[in-house]
């Protein structure tokens, strides 16, 4: 099961190397850049999500969306013949 979540987060040139490395931490991906602004999207557990979202506080969150919990069941194990 995964949260998916869209993040503004603020900015400024001279903090940007250190959202950027919190992304990559996270494994999440940059959807869009500003002036000010880095947009990240995240696909993980709740907890990861959680933990992404209170590392970003800081700095300053300008829009946040997520998903909740979604979920799907893994092919091979419900049908084990599909490749």
């Amino acid at each position: 099961a995964h949260d998916l979540m869209l993040m503004c987060v603020h900015a400024p040139p001279e903090k940007r190397h250190e959202i950027l490395a919190l992304v990559e931490m996270f494994k999440g991906k940059v959807v869009d850049i500003g002036q000010k602004f880095v947009m990240v999207e995240l696909a993980d557990s709740e907890e990861k999500v959680e933990a992404f979202i209170a590392s970003c506080k800081p700095y300053g969150i300008k829009n946040l969306v997520r998903t909740g919990t979604v979920a799907m069941g893994r092919l091979s194990a419900i049908v084990p013949d599909v490749v």
